[in-house]
């Protein structure tokens, strides 16, 4: 799916340098030099794909650039970094990837590409949390109620998601990893579908994103139990932490960022992420984003590489002591 998000304005100037002795030098006049896309590694009407949009579409506003907003989503996320890889490391390409992303390294040992090695971190745009939901009918009202209800009934529930290696999905591993408990992971091809089988009562607990569930929480047909953030959520102000919960080692926290091919100049990546830093901090901006369940990032590109780091090295544990198989 395509969405074009086009505008006209004067070319904002700044000095590059050379990228590498294989490459074209790139001027200050010259960047962008043509259409940006920014390729989401997420399916159409996702969060991760309304976010990229949503910060695609105010930066070409205010910056005068043409953008292009392109969805790849699908194999957790690797079809869009492979698109991106294909084409120049001149910062006219970039993608748009999240959670999911960081875990594909540890899942796909047979991955042709390397995250660290192959993408230069840009900016972190947003942050959002989880909530852990069951279905009414389930005779628990907190997290550990759940836990004890799970270790008495071994191997006879199950939980939901919206894919494999979704962050619904993550979550519901650690949780196992964590808690000692046996449970049925049911992966669907959209989180509508999982939603809705969880409303049903055909699975029974889910970790899902706030948004979908915040009405379905409200009505009473879904039952929160806690959310996965450090702090009480704004949209779910009544939900405990899973650390007031007494499961500190359950945040979990998902987000969405952008990355470019490696050897892109060091200064497009700068002007990328002042630009996108610039709408990042602007009222509006960080009023939809809350409305969206997420809250604005924003920073250098120095400090979203540590934090990329730190999430592939935490998240390949978890698949190493989770046992997590892409036949699961």
């Amino acid at each position: 799916m395509l969405r074009h998000i086009r505008y006209t304005g004067a070319a904002c100037a700044i000095g590059l340098l050379v990228a590498a002795a294989a490459a074209s030098p790139i001027s200050a006049q010259s960047y962008p030099s043509a259409l940006i896309r920014i390729v989401v590694a997420a399916a159409s009407g996702t969060p991760p794909d309304i976010i990229s949009r949503l910060v695609a579409n105010d930066v070409a506003q205010s910056e005068g650039w043409r953008m292009i907003v392109e969805d790849k989503p699908g194999a957790m996320q690797t079809i869009a970094g492979a698109e991106v890889l294909r084409q120049p490391a001149d910062g006219q390409t970039v993608v748009s990837v999240s959670l999911p992303g960081m875990v594909a390294p540890a899942l796909l040992p047979n991955l042709n590409y390397s995250l660290e090695k192959d993408f230069t971190p840009v900016v972190k745009l947003s942050t959002s949390y989880n909530v852990l939901v069951v279905h009414p009918s389930l005779p628990v009202k907190s997290v550990s109620e759940l836990v004890a209800h799970l270790k008495s009934h071994p191997d006879k529930l199950t939980y939901s998601s919206g894919g494999f290696g979704t962050p619904a999905h993550l979550a519901g591993e650690l949780f196992k990893l964590q808690t000692g408990v046996r449970a049925t992971h049911v992966p669907y091809q959209a989180l509508p579908q999982a939603i809705g089988d969880l409303i049903s009562g055909t699975n029974q607990f889910m970790f899902v994103t706030t948004l979908p569930v915040i009405d379905l929480i409200a009505t009473g047909k879904l039952r929160a139990l806690a959310v996965t953030a450090p702090e009480r959520v704004a949209a779910l102000k009544e939900v405990p932490t899973v650390g007031e919960a007494g499961f500190p080692d359950l945040v979990v926290q998902d987000w969405v960022g952008y990355l470019v091919k490696t050897g892109t100049p060091k200064e497009v990546v700068i002007r990328l992420n002042e630009a996108i830093n610039k709408s990042l901090a602007k009222p509006a901006i960080r009023a939809s984003l809350t409305k969206l369940g997420a809250e604005p990032a924003g920073g250098g590109p120095d400090e979203f590489a540590k934090f990329l780091s730190s999430q592939t090295a935490y998240w390949a544990k978890v698949v190493k002591d989770s046992g997590m198989k892409m036949h699961q």
